[in-house]
């Protein structure tokens, strides 16, 4: 929750002589600002309660709860970074402040920086040792960091390691009478196919909240890998003239909205390819749903549908959001493994009918980038924590010129010059990203030269706001909108599978 008292850091960082104390007039004025920041964030309008937070700490800079309850709204945005800053600043207003400790704490965990939370939840235990919450949430971050040094001192990067898709023993995996879904075509002599028929049925049981068995999930997940792996890092995707390609931002597991865009848009085909652009998995709680319909579609049209890799399609993010639970839950483990190194050779981005440059995250933080260099980037790994590969699945658009840091804390920000300049680079017309919820699903900025496109409407059954799809069709190559409402879904909750410390941060 957000803190609804007054600040007692005002008195204190006037005696640290940090700042003039504020008139009495300021301070009630923050206050109000306050209150219709909390109205707006109990709303879950996180960025109206960001500009009212900030309202708040213009008229009295001097609070810690202002500080802090921004971060929070911050940490509900995933902008980690300025959450980072909101609440050291609260921290450095009043060092005796537990929630500052507790929100910086937060953002970092979210961030998969366990061993930096770990210091500020003990910062805060030993400030307030006997709040619940903060116990719960100190016990999570030290099983996180255990977990990591196990897995470091198990490592042995000089060792060859033989890659998850040739430890499958797919006639191991025996489909039992019992079993009453979908059979794939084929055996295990000579090989499995996916058909359309078999898509349609699939989609259907998953819809009836069942799913397809072991030794079918292992061999899409199989053929998707031996297909991706072969492709560049860079795609290059043709859309004849009069043909169109539809392009989807995140899924984020929310299946029986992807369900609706097939409604809308008619189901994945030659006649109708998809390029769907990163973060498929991750905080909606049917991610396996998702991740084995879009391969089974890669698998069934392996040129007419195309997906790029997100932030979201990674080990950090997996273990703390939910994918990794929710496979073990459904599946096994073995397939974490399997998923994982599929993931590392999904490319990096496409390019359409060589004018539109399509990116899950964005640009770069120099100049010069060309696409002979992302061409040549070695993606078949977990995505570094800064350079190219880093940028194009974390960068965002900013408003003014140039660059910035990101408010995500990863990546960069990126200015209407740097998008400009790199089309002009590269002989493009358009820059096309997802990686941001967008009230209407979509969103227009630096002088129509680079779109945002998220197609996971109420996202985590929160935000409201409504999803998009982009449809290009070949000549003009003009992008044309479509949005779309949330549709009802079984009530299982978003993230069910995830850190309990990240239900708890989300209200879960």
């Amino acid at each position: 929750m957000t803190d609804t008292s007054s600040s007692p850091s005002v008195a204190s960082a006037a005696q640290n002589g940090t700042e003039a104390t504020p008139s009495n007039d300021a301070i009630a004025q923050a206050e109000q600002f306050k209150v219709v920041a909390n109205e707006a964030f109990k709303e879950k309008n996180y960025m109206t309660a960001i500009e009212q937070y900030g309202k708040a700490i213009d008229s009295n800079p001097l609070s810690a709860v202002y500080h802090a309850n921004r971060a929070f709204a911050h940490i509900r945005m995933e902008t980690y970074g300025s959450a980072v800053e909101d609440a050291a600043q609260a921290i450095a207003l009043d060092p005796k402040y537990v929630k500052g400790y507790y929100r910086r704490g937060d953002a970092h965990f979210a961030l998969g920086k366990f061993k930096i939370a770990l210091k500020d939840f003990k910062s805060a235990a030993r400030l307030a040792p006997r709040d619940p919450d903060l116990r719960k949430k100190l016990t999570a971050c030290e099983k996180e960091v255990k977990r990591m040094r196990f897995e470091e001192a198990l490592a042995t990067p000089d060792v060859p390691q033989t890659p998850p898709a040739e430890t499958i023993d797919l006639a191991s995996m025996t489909v039992e009478d019992s079993y009453d879904g979908p059979h794939l075509q084929g055996n295990l002599e000579e090989g499995y196919t996916v058909t359309p028929a078999f898509m349609q049925d699939m989609l259907q049981r998953f819809k009836d909240q069942k799913l397809i068995h072991r030794r079918y999930a292992f061999a899409i997940i199989l053929q998707a890998y031996h297909i991706l792996r072969k492709l560049p890092s860079l795609v290059d995707v043709p859309v004849p003239k009069g043909s169109k390609l539809t392009v989807c931002g995140d899924v984020h597991g929310q299946y029986f909205d992807l369900l609706n865009i097939f409604d809308i848009n008619g189901l994945p085909s030659e006649d109708n390819p998809y390029l769907f652009n990163g973060d498929f998995v991750d905080r909606g709680s049917w991610s396996a749903e998702i991740i084995l319909t879009l391969f089974a579609y890669k698998v069934l049209y392996p040129e007419h549908v195309h997906l790029a890799r997100g932030n979201h399609e990674s080990r950090g993010m997996n273990k703390i959001y939910g994918f990794d639970g929710e496979i073990s839950h459904k599946f096994s483990s073995q397939m974490i493994e399997l998923f994982r190194d599929t993931f590392c050779w999904l490319p990096l981005a496409h390019v359409l009918d060589s004018r539109v440059f399509v990116v899950h995250g964005g640009l770069f933080s120099k100049d010069g980038v060309k696409l002979s260099d992302i061409r040549s980037i070695d993606r078949h790994r977990e995505p570094p924590e800064d350079g190219l590969m880093c940028e194009m699945l974390w960068s965002d658009p900013k408003p003014s010129e140039g660059r910035g840091p990101s408010q995500r804390g990863v990546g960069v920000g990126f200015g209407p010059d740097v998008t400009r300049n790199f089309l002009e680079d590269n002989q493009l017309d358009l820059l096309v990203r997802s990686h941001e919820v967008k009230d209407d699903g979509y969103e227009i900025a630096h002088d129509g030269n680079c779109i945002t496109v998220f197609s996971a409407p109420n996202y985590c059954d929160q935000m409201g706001n409504k999803g998009a799809f982009i449809t290009f069709t070949g000549g003009d190559m003009s992008p044309q909108f479509t949005q779309f409402s949330a549709v009802p879904h079984p009530d299982v909750k978003p993230m069910a599978y995830a850190s309990s410390m990240m239900g708890n941060m989300w209200g879960f």
